[in-house]
């Protein structure tokens, strides 16, 4: 692990084979000042990354590579979407996109190691398959990037090359709520018990539901990425405090990152851990919530398309989704608000037209209710998610539609 400088970054960056495939962290966690020197310093590589956001490198001669595509990557014409759980990226990298250089930020030095910090998901993989074919990792050490343990530690000798930065990280924006996510997270939280473990994304309805649990007892933390909802929970009591809080990625306020750093109480996996839908189905009374743009009547989710344009991407969720159905006591919610506000329609349809991201949930949640899935007919799915879910003003409509695809 040599400590260089951008000018030297430079030179070595503009020795990469021809057209290099360029993995880096993503999510809230992208090296901006490693991507900007790649950018001024490389004509044309391919940029893989996970739910890249705006600042990334963007012009002709960049060519974006994304198993789930973040708004810096979403409608490029230069973007090539990769459908894959988000389980299976690490095959991919082993097997058919090898990265020629893993660019990572990380913490600063401590001892011999570095923590992948806040972003732990793929790279773990990514290192091992550049490693593996001789290619370069290097590093954008921060001082202001948590140290965290886990699979997010990384010795000296994993590292070719670093540069030092004093960076602010992204925080999340203040999240605003309206009476229907309230009430989905409410109806969610309703439903969770005590001793339960929980998988929850970004956003108003994960926030709402962890807003409901404060006052609950042994809750446990199985998922993909966390944020400040969780932080909350450890401060009211909630938390099993002798069970870690397990996860990939976070993204937060920077109290939350200042609670992470040094925390022993979080353990930072990679993802073909975390993800893993055998692991998932061995959590007590495991509980996954997830969110989709579409459900239809029976019970498909579209989380990835619209109109017919790649959006996102399989995500965590299709892993989630298996392992909580597959565990004792699980549970897997689908929430979403049954009126789209923007383009004025029912989130609820009689038949995809779509892509199909999952399927076969155990229960479907929106402001109007909650439609039980799993356990029931074809027929019973269909009448439950028009009368438990679906808004009322198009509930005549999916009934007839109901008849067309000869439901009931």
């Amino acid at each position: 692990m040599k400590k260089i400088n951008e000018s030297q970054l430079a030179r070595i960056l503009a020795d990469l084979p021809a057209n290099p495939r360029v993995v880096a962290s993503g999510n809230f966690a992208s090296p901006m000042t490693l991507l900007r020197v790649l950018d001024s310093s490389v004509a044309e590589f391919k940029l893989h990354m996970l739910n890249a956001h705006p600042g990334i490198p963007d012009r002709d001669g960049v060519t974006f590579e994304s198993a789930f595509v973040g708004p810096g990557m979403r409608k490029s014409p230069r973007l090539h979407y990769i459908p894959s759980r988000l389980s299976l990226v690490p095959i991919l990298f082993r097997d058919h996109y090898v990265p020629d250089v893993v660019l990572i930020h990380t913490s600063s030095l401590r001892h011999d190691t570095v923590s992948l910090g806040t972003e732990v998901n793929i790279l773990p993989a990514a290192i091992e398959a550049v490693r593996q074919r001789g290619g370069l990792v290097i590093a954008q050490t921060n001082a202001q990037m948590p140290y965290t343990y886990g699979d997010s530690q990384l010795y000296e000798h994993e590292i070719d090359y670093y540069i030092e930065v004093d960076e602010p990280l992204a925080t999340k924006p203040e999240v605003k709520f309206t009476d229907e996510t309230r009430n989905i997270g409410e109806r969610i939280g309703s439903m969770i018990a005590d001793g339960s473990t929980l998988q929850l994304g970004i956003g108003a309805i994960p926030d709402s539901v962890l807003g409901t649990l404060t006052n609950r007892k042994g809750m446990r933390i199985w998922t993909e990425m966390f944020s400040d909802g969780v932080l909350a929970m450890h401060k009211s009591g909630a938390l099993d405090a002798e069970m870690p809080i397990t996860a990939s990625f976070v993204f937060g306020s920077q109290e939350l990152y200042s609670w992470l750093h040094l925390n022993r109480q979080v353990r930072m996996l990679r993802t073909e851990k975390t993800n893993d839908p055998g692991q998932i189905a061995r959590q007590a009374r495991m509980t996954s919530i997830n969110s989709a743009l579409q459900i239809d009547l029976y019970d498909q989710a579209n989380a990835s398309h619209v109109n017919g344009q790649i959006y996102s991407g399989f995500g965590g969720s299709t892993d989630f989704i298996v392992g909580a159905l597959h565990a004792r006591g699980g549970a897997s919610f689908m929430a979403l608000q049954s009126w789209h506000p923007k383009a004025s329609v029912s989130t609820i349809v009689g038949r995809l037209t779509e892509n199909i991201t999952s399927f076969q949930h155990s229960h479907v949640v929106t402001e109007n209710g909650v439609a039980d899935i799993f356990g029931h007919s074809q027929e019973q799915q269909a009448r439950n998610l028009i009368e438990q879910a679906a808004h009322p003003s198009v509930r005549d409509e999916l009934t007839e539609t109901a008849h067309r695809l000869r439901l009931f």
